[in-house]
Order: C-alpha cells, then sequence, then structure tokens
C-alpha cells in the first residue's frame, strides 16, 4: 500500500509540473514561438524531448513485461531505430531546413500541392488522435488500482480530466518551450524512477541472478532465426532481420514524417543541432530499453519466475506497477508513479501542441483568405491547444470498457498510417515525374490495404491465408499468425512508391509537375 508520503509526491508533482511548464515557456509573442520556440532551442534539450515523447507510459510498464515474459530480443528494434534516424537525418532534415518549413507536412505541399499537404495533416490528426488517446487513459489504469486499494472512490474521467487539465495549462500558455523544457524535466523523472527500481531489485535478488536468467534464457538478445524458415521471419517481429529492418523503417516514418517529433526537430537552431538531437536520441532510446528490459528480467528473479495467473495478474503490464507498490519504501513508490505519469504528460503535452501546429498551419492556413494579424494567430493558435485538450480528455474516457475494438485500433493506428506518409515523401523525393494526382490516390490505396493486410493476411497450420479479422476460435483452431508489426511499415511504403510509380504511367490527364525539389 501506498502511504501519505508518496500520495504527497505525487501531488507535489503534478502542482510542480504546471508552474515549471509555465514559467519555462516563457512569453510566446508570434505563432513562430508558440510552435517553434523562435528557433532558438538547444540541441541536447530537443534530443530529450524527443525521446520523452516517443516514450509513455505504455513504454514505462509494458517493456518490463515483455522481457518478464520473454528475453531481451525486443532491444533488436533500437538498432533499426538508429539506423532510421540516421537516414532521416541524411535524407528528409536537409530538405525541411533549406525550405524553412514549419510542419512536416509542408514539404509535401511544395512538391506535390495543398491538397497532399491537407490530406497528410488530416491523417497525423487521426493517428495522434488514436494512439495517444489510448495511451492517456492507459495511464489512470494504474492510478485507478492504487487509489481503489486506498480505499478512494475516483473515476477514470476524474483521474484523465486531472491530467489533462494540468497538461492543458502549461501547454497552452507556454507553448513549445514548456513542452520541451517539461520533457526534460519528465524524462529525468521517470529514468530516475527506472534507476531506483534497478537498485532496489538488484538488492532483493540471489547475487548469482543473472546467470540464472541467462541459464533461463532471459538474456537472449540476438535471434537470428536461422533454419527457421520465410515465414517465421515474416510473423515473428524479435527476429534480428525483423527487427532491425523494420524498425529501422519505421523510425523513418515516426521520426521522418509524423509531425509530432519533426515539430521538436524544427525548434533547434540549425541543421547540424536537429541532426544531432536525432541521432543522440536513437543512442538514447537504446539506452532507455535496455534499462527498462533489465527490470523486467530482475523481476522475473524477484517473483522467482512465477506465472501471472500465479501471481494474480490479468496483464503482464500490471507486473511493475504491483512491484512499486508493493516491493519499495515510502516516498520511493510515489516518485516512481510519478515518473509513471511524466510519460505520459509528456507525450500528451507533446501531441497537444503538434496537433494545434497542424490544424493551423496544415489547414486553418490553407482554407481561409482571411489574414491574421501576430496576435490573432497566437490566440487562435492557444484556442486550438484548448480544443485538442478537451476532445483527448473525452476521447480517452471512451477506452473505460476494454472491450471496445477502437482499443485495438488505437494501439496499432500508427502501423495502418506510417507506410503510406513515409511513401508519399520517398514518392517525392525518388520519382521525379509524380504529381499530387498519384501521390493522393496512392496514398489513399495504400491505407485501404493496408487494413485489409493487417486484419486480413495470416499464417497458420494451412499455410497464408486471407481472414479478415477473424474470431479467437478460428485464430486458435488454425493456429493463425499475423505479420510481425514491424513489416507494416516496410509493406506500406513498397506499396505506396509501386502504386504512385504505377498510376503515374497511365494517361489519366495532362501532368503539370510541381516543385521537385
Amino acid at each position: 500500500m501506498l502511504t501519505t508520503l508518496d500520495y504527497a509526491v505525487i501531488a507535489i508533482y503534478l502542482l510542480g509540473v504546471a508552474g515549471f511548464g509555465i514559467l519555462a515557456g516563457g512569453k510566446q509573442r508570434t505563432t513562430d514561438d508558440y510552435f517553434l520556440g523562435g528557433r532558438d532551442l538547444p540541441w541536447w534539450a530537443v534530443c530529450f524531448s524527443v525521446v520523452a515523447t516517443e516514450t509513455s507510459t505504455l513504454t514505462v510498464i509494458g517493456i518490463p513485461a515483455v522481457a518478464y515474459l520473454g528475453n531481451l530480443t525486443f532491444l533488436q528494434l533500437t538498432f533499426g531505430y538508429l539506423l532510421g534516424r540516421i537516414v532521416v537525418s541524411v535524407l528528409l532534415l536537409p530538405r525541411y531546413y533549406e525550405g524553412n518549413l514549419v510542419t512536416a507536412y509542408a514539404f509535401l505541399g511544395a512538391r506535390f500541392g495543398d491538397k497532399m499537404r491537407a490530406t497528410a495533416s488530416f491523417t497525423f490528426l487521426v493517428t495522434r488522435l488514436l494512439a495517444d488517446g489510448v495511451r492517456l487513459f492507459a495511464t489512470a489504469i494504474p492510478l485507478k488500482v492504487i487509489a481503489d486499494e486506498a480505499g478512494f472512490s475516483i473515476s477514470y474521467f476524474e483521474i484523465i480530466a486531472v491530467l489533462g487539465i494540468l497538461t492543458v495549462l502549461y501547454t497552452l500558455i507556454g507553448g513549445i518551450k514548456a513542452v520541451v523544457w517539461m520533457d526534460v524535466v519528465q524524462m529525468v523523472v521517470y529514468i530516475g524512477g527506472a534507476l531506483w527500481a534497478l537498485i532496489a531489485l538488484l538488492q532483493a535478488v540471489p547475487p548469482d541472478g543473472w546467470q540464472q536468467a541467462a541459464d533461463a534464457g532471459k538474456t537472449l538478445i540476438i535471434n537470428t532465426g536461422s533454419g527457421e524458415g520465410f515465414s517465421a521471419w515474416i510473423t515473428q517481429p524479435y527476429v534480428f532481420i525483423t527487427a532491425v529492418v523494420g524498425g529501422a523503417i519505421f523510425s523513418m516514418a515516426s521520426h521522418g514524417t509524423d509531425q509530432l517529433i519533426v515539430q521538436r526537430l524544427l525548434t533547434c537552431r540549425d541543421l547540424k543541432d536537429s541532426q544531432k538531437a536525432l541521432i543522440g536520441s536513437g543512442l538514447l532510446v537504446m539506452i532507455q530499453f535496455a534499462l527498462f528490459l533489465g527490470v523486467g528480467v530482475l523481476l522475473w528473479l524477484y517473483y522467482e519466475g512465477a506465472t501471472l495467473q500465479e501471481l494474480g495478474l490479468g496483464r503482464g503490464d500490471e507486473l511493475f506497477p504491483r512491484f512499486i507498490i508493493e516491493g519499495l519504501p515510502a516516498g520511493v513508490s510515489g516518485f516512481i508513479l510519478a515518473g509513471i505519469i511524466a510519460a505520459a504528460m509528456s507525450t500528451l503535452s507533446s501531441s497537444l501542441n503538434s496537433l494545434a501546429s497542424s490544424s493551423m498551419l496544415d489547414l486553418y492556413g490553407l482554407n481561409t483568405k482571411r489574414k491574421l494579424s501576430e496576435g490573432q494567430a497566437l490566440r487562435l493558435s492557444r484556442g486550438l491547444t484548448l480544443f485538442w485538450g478537451i476532445i483527448f480528455i473525452g476521447f480517452a474516457s471512451l477506452f473505460q470498457s476494454q472491450q471496445n475494438p477502437v482499443v485495438e485500433l488505437g494501439l496499432a493506428i500508427a502501423s495502418f498510417t506510417y507506410g503510406g506518409l513515409l511513401g508519399a515523401f520517398l514518392l517525392g523525393l525518388l520519382n521525379k515525374q509524380a504529381q499530387q494526382r498519384e501521390a493522393l490516390i496512392a496514398f489513399l490505396l495504400t491505407i485501404v490495404a493496408m487494413i485489409f493486410i493487417i486484419r486480413g493476411v495470416w499464417y497458420g497450420t494451412e499455410g497464408w491465408m486471407f481472414v479478415f479479422n477473424p474470431s479467437e476460435e478460428v485464430r486458435s483452431l488454425y493456429s493463425l499468425r499475423s505479420i510481425g508489426w514491424p513489416w507494416y511499415t516496410v509493406i506500406g511504403v513498397v506499396l505506396l512508391l509501386s502504386l504512385g510509380s504505377l498510376i503515374n504511367l497511365l494517361p489519366l490527364g495532362k501532368k503539370t509537375n510541381n516543385i521537385t525539389s
């Protein structure tokens, strides 16, 4: 059970976050200040912000569960993540800085036209709303469990509302500067909490514990998949080739085409700083994942390899929160729970500011002829931040029903869209003949095709088969396995490039190329 000290630590953290965030943001005079921090933020702070932004509660409580239930092969993904960021820093970032762009999708507007820019921006808005709505709700789960055990009557909505309001407060007032500097603080908090838990676990497990884990296969990092055949490579996400290639392409999409990350990279002082921030974030993520995976292995030793059923748990995500509550001294539990909250608030604040920037610059700016003064534009930008904050709070509350199928969609939504987005960027760079018509048709067809591929293509005892959204009984009967998720973005990219190039060859009307630089 948590103590009064733990609750005090959490309360002080929540109040401190709002206050410090407002102070860190300073005074905003223009939309350039509000969305890009005047393009004057230090690269190391942006680097920390990128890592904190892509780290959610699902990462903090989910990665230890991966190691507890499996091994360390998840770490192979980080090799691909780093490789993908290096490619983005060389291929895409120079284009963003050469054009002095304000959003990632402004590149598509310059290359293809405003319709492609607006379509990509709208896709981003839907992606972030679904994915980060789930993440916000996931943060409320351990807090609700703790509140119930302590005898407090509090609903998921009330927890979500408190977290949402505090995050909206400093994001609305302080803009991207507040978001970035609070990301730095929040990363220190959740990494500090993980280190504290790691030290506590090291003291609690046997001296030869790591050898025991190695003997049980828990410390395996590289899984070559040799001798397992093509189907294993395609359906197992943590085979080396799948993890590295799929992870690299996924990272290129998430860090080269997603406004959530690109916006941070555009706040750097110049291209060189932006490249250092991006590549540095890849190294930090590698260290961070190794830390959380190490916690998972130590939890396996701490609980002596007990199954979830033996521990009375329904999900692996409950393992780390359980240890936080039961295995740590007073005050420390509160600090680590504050770290879990920090991961959620970091992701939410980043989403709010990037949603507002994309709405303001990619959609409103393209669909109105009204000329706004800097003051009017800034007020509208803050209004959009508030609007998206309200939407997030209401939307995250809808996930209270675990049977709601949109939960699964929210968790996997990036797989449906990232391939198409990255493919559109690469089509513009690699195919100088492609124009807006081809890009739009190929993008929409790719999104539809990915829905059928992700939900309908399976491998089982009867070989490869197409069964759209099969029931649990059918999956069990044929031992169905879906394509490993790291391949989804790869497939999406290949589809869009192929479709875009093919449509370009068809006589569908007069061609007038847009800017190709």
